[in-house]
């Protein structure tokens, strides 16, 4: 006798089944794909498939509340898309440059300290989750909103017209 499957079941075993094929493991990634900007000077740094999942991990823990999917949801004009980054002041689009925000926040002109307002690790005793993060942790957070425009396209940081 055979066992029948609901129609419910039927799609929800589909449906796992596309989500665990479209999901892009870090092992996966080539050397060229995990090639980041280190620094303002043009060098770069290849992300070991460790570093990129770390960064997922502890961008999703610490700083994914208020970015999910690169959008920055307390202002969503200002993302974490390669060109807001670029056209900060200064430029937040190496790793080197995310480190130095993840420490010592700036307004998007450079103007104004916002440790206050943005965790960071200046700021660890108003925002606790930054408290443990060391400077692997943050190279491994900034490699993470690097490499997300290159699986993810203009969705990461493309705001309320993807989510």
């Amino acid at each position: 006798m055979k066992k029948q499957i609901s129609p419910v079941h039927f799609v929800l075993g589909l449906c796992t089944i596309m989500s665990c094929s479209a999901t892009v493991l870090a092992i996966d990634l080539d050397e060229t794909t995990r090639t980041i900007p280190l620094d303002s000077s043009g060098s770069t740094v290849i992300l070991t498939p460790e570093q990129v999942k770390r960064g997922k991990r502890l961008f999703n823990a610490s700083c994914g509340q208020c970015h999910v999917g690169g959008v920055t949801k307390t202002n969503p004009n200002l993302g974490l898309e390669p060109d807001a980054l670029s056209l900060a002041t200064p430029p937040r689009d190496n790793i080197n440059a995310l480190i130095d925000y993840l420490k010592n926040p700036t307004s998007y002109d450079g103007s104004e300290s916002i440790a206050e307002l943005h965790p960071s690790t200046k700021s660890a005793d108003i925002f606790p989750k930054m408290r443990s993060l060391s400077d692997e942790d943050l190279f491994a957070i900034s490699g993470h909103i690097l490499l997300q425009p290159k699986l993810g396209g203009e969705k990461w940081g493309g705001g309320k017209i993807y989510y």
